[in-house]
């Protein structure tokens, strides 16, 4: 690897693992303020937390379209053809929401055992942050919901702001009380 390839790898952790992590924290916590039984749930029992972080990792996708692929070789999917040179946009949050895959792929279940989802890549293509991101969603998501049990949000769920227009998914703001 030359400086210069070292020095992007850097930066782009850096800048990427910033926004999506960022944008699964708020987007995670939203998802458990929507679910009051489910919160309630990983209140009393925090030993799930890591399987809640995997869920909500799969659930929400915040990096749907940044695998941006070329086919190498001639490729049948579901009885399409696509040759080798073409463009591929492959949809992360259609794979982990494959009801084949995850039974009832639209319930949040912390208990669900199935890890294979597509949050991070997949193969040579997965993120190098991977583990420190989950580490991140851990540590953030365990303390507010240890330290402010209270929490909800300050507006209803209809007045707030989603970043459409970026690589990450998200929320603008997302005023809360407690």
């Amino acid at each position: 690897m030359t400086e210069q390839e070292l020095l992007s790898t850097i930066g782009i952790t850096i800048i990427a693992g910033r926004e999506t992590t960022t944008s699964m924290i708020s987007l995670g916590t939203l998802m458990l303020l929507e679910r009051p039984e489910t919160l309630a749930e990983l209140r009393n029992a925090p030993h799930l937390l890591p399987a809640a972080v995997e869920e909500l990792l799969r659930a929400l996708s915040v990096a749907d379209s940044i695998p941006l692929r070329v086919a190498t070789e001639d490729i049948e999917v579901a009885g399409t053809v696509i040759p080798a040179g073409d463009g591929v946009i492959c949809l992360l949050a259609a794979a982990d929401h494959d009801p084949e895959v995850f039974p009832d792929p639209g319930r949040l279940d912390l208990t669900r055992v199935n890890r294979s989802h597509m949050a991070f890549g997949y193969g040579i293509h997965q993120c190098i942050g991977q583990n420190l991101a989950r580490l991140e969603l851990e540590i953030a998501l365990g303390t507010l919901i240890a330290r402010i049990p209270g929490l909800k949000l300050a507006v209803p769920f209809d007045r707030l702001d989603f970043k459409h227009d970026s690589a990450t998914f998200g929320i603008e703001s997302m005023p809360v009380t407690w």
